[in-house]
């Protein structure tokens, strides 16, 4: 048992004296030491340029469109005819449903019926009025020459009006019989569906088709849907780092999977004043023209915006940036000494190829490869020659780097 022990103990401190070396050798290679026994180290060196560089972030969303709303019947029936199918296009006050009209028919002719039985009631009422009225004028001329007797007055004047009532009355029920015709005459002409519109395009199309012909529907049973897409809706969502850039009437380029060789424009029209809890984004909303109609509601898109430019920035490879006792920086050649010097900078735009370099003002040539075993002052050896820094023309990011937590 003594002698496990013992073992145990000794295998445990040769682990721990292995693991030291192991943490020396990791240390030693990070902080850029020179493992060729302080000789020169090879390394490769690019220049450092003045181009114009820009910050472009790249999004991905889903294309909706303009305006889209669900056309429906405003009272049930059996659908008799549906005069559009997906695809096709539509005008504002097109017809697009009838529904079977023969219930709404006969409601129609029931209440004219119901109205000309109540007119001529009116007719009756006023004539019994008209009567009792002169009747009364009659009594109240004899009274007055003491002919007739008070009872007959009154006799007469409550005779009169009680015509005049219902005379009120045959006409009220007119007004509510006219009412109900016109009411049945409305619902008649809700079996006639069309598409109707105020702003927007003029010419539509239809988006989706629910019922089939023959079908018996309810009131507010969804028919087809209209689709404007003659101008589109990129909707992306952007994160919280991102968001500031963000403003409305912001340029985007987009570009989409069915045509890999196009790209199209839009505008950013709307953003939302909050970030969603969840996802920690927010939704961006962008016009994109579609005039010839090759983009499509629900297609996925890749949009670019661009957050900055900077004109003649100095530049180096972003293989060139190291970091070293937590600083970022770049080791700029001294071919003179044939040495290199760790130079501390200030980062700007990094597009995934080359960074901008804010601080200080560098020139000449800086090390790309090989730089993991180098410290400031380390010999170098060349394995490259590159021309002397300049200027070169304005340049631009074949590919902008995609940024994390952007899909919708």
């Amino acid at each position: 048992m003594r002698k496990i022990i013992v073992g145990l103990v000794l295998a445990l401190i040769l682990l721990a004296i292995g693991w030291r070396i192991f943490e020396n050798s990791i240390t030693q290679n990070e902080g850029g030491q020179n493992f060729r026994g302080g000789g020169a180290v090879a390394v490769e060196t690019e220049t450092v340029r003045k181009v114009n560089i820009e910050d472009i972030r790249l999004f991905t969303g889903t294309l909706l469109p303009q305006s889209r709303f669900v056309v429906a019947p405003k009272i049930g029936g059996q659908l008799e005819e549906l005069t559009v199918q997906i695809g096709d296009t539509v005008k504002s006050g097109q017809l697009i449903a009838k529904i079977n009209d023969d219930e709404y028919q006969q409601n129609v002719q029931q209440s004219k019926a119901e109205l000309e039985v109540t007119m001529a009631e009116v007719e009756q009422a006023e004539a019994l009025l008209n009567n009792s009225k002169r009747e009364y004028e009659r009594v109240i001329a004899l009274r007055e020459k003491k002919i007739t007797s008070e009872s007959e007055l009154d006799t007469a004047e409550s005779e009169y009006k009680t015509q005049l009532a219902k005379s009120k009355v045959a006409l009220s029920q007119k007004a509510q019989k006219e009412a109900a015709l016109k009411a049945a005459e409305v619902r008649l002409s809700y079996t006639e569906i069309y598409a109707s519109w105020d702003s927007g395009s003029d010419l539509r199309f239809i988006g989706e088709r629910f019922v089939d012909e023959g079908e018996m529907l309810t009131a507010n049973n969804p028919l087809v849907s209209i689709i404007d897409i003659d101008k589109l809706i990129a909707v992306i969502h952007v994160i919280e780092r991102d968001y500031p850039h963000i403003q409305v009437g912001q340029d985007t380029t987009i570009s989409t999977d069915a045509y890999p060789e196009e790209t199209f424009t839009g505008k950013i029209i709307r953003i939302a004043p909050l970030l969603m809890t969840a996802s920690r984004q927010a939704r961006v909303e962008i016009e994109v023209p579609n005039s010839q109609r090759l983009l499509k509601p629900g297609m996925f898109v890749r949009v670019q915006i661009q957050f900055a430019r900077h004109e003649n920035a100095i530049t180096v490879p972003q293989n060139a940036i190291v970091r070293r006792n937590g600083q970022d920086g770049v080791f700029l050649v001294n071919k003179e000494a044939g040495k290199a010097e760790f130079v501390q900078t200030k980062i700007g735009i990094n597009n995934g190829q080359v960074v901008e370099i804010l601080e200080p003002e560098i020139s000449g040539e800086v090390v790309v490869l090989g730089h993991h075993l180098l410290v400031d002052g380390s010999a170098i050896l060349l394995q490259n020659s590159s021309p002397e820094a300049s200027e070169e023309k304005p340049g631009k990011p074949e590919q902008p780097q995609k940024q994390e937590g952007n899909r919708p």
